[in-house]
Parts: C-alpha cells; structure tokens; sequence
C-alpha cells in the first residue's frame, strides 16, 4: 500500500462533500483492492490534521458529519467571504428558514405538529426543505393517520458543520437579522469556511426563536417531548 496517506488525502480533496472512514476504505478496496483497517485510516487522518495546522496551509482537515472535509481556517474568511458574496446564493424563505428550525429542534416530527408550532400550514416549506435535501422522511407515526415524520438530513449535517443533532446551540444562544441558508452549489464543495457555518447556524437559531420563543400549551410540549401525536393528528392525514 504505497503512498496510502497520499491516496487518502486526494480522496478528502475531491469529495463533492464529507467523506466517510468507510467511504475512504471502499474507494481503496475497489480501486486497489486494498485492505485497509479503520486504524490505519485513522493514523494517516491524524497525520493530515497535523500536517495541515501549519500556517503555511491556507486550509485545514475538520472531522463534520462522521466524514472529513478540507475547510479554509478562519484567517482567509473574509477573501473568501467577498468570493461568495459575489456569488448568488440560494435563499430559503422566513417560513421555510422557521419550519427547517422547528424541524431540527423537534425532530422527529409531523406536518401537524410543525403547523401547531407555527400556526399556518408547513406544506409548501416542507416541499421546499425536500427539495433542497436539508430534510428526511424518517418514517410514520403509530398514531391515529399514520402521519409522516421529518427530520434533517446528514446535507443539513454537512451545511451547519454538525457531528450531530446534540451540537445544535441552545436557543437564545445566537442571534442574526438575515435568514440566507447555504452557499453556491459550486463553491460549497470545496469553500465552507467556519465562519459560513456560523452564520448559517446563526439563522437557524434566530428562526427558531422566532417560533419556539413563547412558551408551547403544556399539553402540545408533553407530546412533543414524548414524541406522542396530537388528538388532531388525523385532521392533517390525506395532506401528508
């Protein structure tokens, strides 16, 4: 297994997106039929962290999503920032930005619950969210209509810069009047610097707040913390 860091290396470079341990062995076994241990893996995946902490690197190897991704370091933000203002960026609406919030924050949840959340009807932002890959079916409920459930999905994982769910702030804990979300599809490959994450978690949370602020009924937060369906659940069954 000659040159195996160099192997590894050019495979977390040309990834659309993060690339997995196991993505990275796959590639080798196919390629080279290479049978290469996580361990292995693991100690060139430390090498490359190290090597790339040397200021002369204009960029840096950030463990996201269980994958790894090459990321600009925060001293070239702004060049890169004024490279992607340049760009047109892709936009969610207030109402897809909210439901996107309540989903990250609630999940998994059904349509109906988001509509009692928000108070208007979450179709069209769901649709939306689908769309754009931030959102997943998970499944259906076991309650009265069988609803679908949501929840985000490992791009939303990607985009926020998330090992998981459990590293969403606290609500309150962040706050930003924009509600842009995402980046240019040809620049988010290879240019997501930190600072793009931050802003974008910052929208996130500020949407949530604008929702999720004012205390939920008792009775609509006992369901949703026990992941229960609501006594309505059926009224939102044939628009699921």
């Amino acid at each position: 297994m000659q040159l195996l860091k160099q192997h590894i290396e050019a495979l977390i470079f040309v990834a659309e997106q993060n690339i997995t341990i196991d993505e990275i062995q796959s590639c080798l076994k196919a390629a080279y039929d290479w049978e290469v241990t996580k361990k292995e893996v693991l100690e060139v995946l430390d090498q490359l962290k190290e090597q790339y902490s040397n200021e002369e690197y204009s960029f840096e190897l950030v463990e996201i999503a269980e994958g790894f991704q090459f990321l600009t370091k925060k001293e070239y933000h702004n060049a890169v920032n004024t490279l992607l203002q340049i760009k047109a960026k892709k936009r969610l609406s207030t109402a897809a930005l909210e439901t996107l919030a309540i989903i990250a924050y609630k999940q998994p949840i059904s349509k109906s619950e988001m509509e009692h959340i928000r108070g208007v009807s979450c179709d069209y932002s769901i649709q939306k969210l689908l769309e754009k890959e931030l959102v997943v079916i998970t499944g259906k409920s076991d309650g009265p209509g069988k609803p679908l459930l949501y929840a985000t999905s490992k791009n939303f994982m990607d985009h926020f810069g998330l090992k998981s769910v459990k590293d969403l702030p606290k609500l309150k804990d962040l706050h930003i009047a924009e509600n842009e979300i995402g980046t240019p599809a040809d620049l988010m490959d290879t240019l997501m610097p930190e600072e793009e994450h931050e802003a974008n978690m910052e929208n996130l949370v500020n949407a949530a707040e604008q929702v999720m602020d004012t205390p939920l009924p008792e009775e609509l937060e006992q369901h949703l913390q026990n992941g229960d369906t609501l006594p309505n659940e059926e009224e939102g069954k044939q628009s699921e």
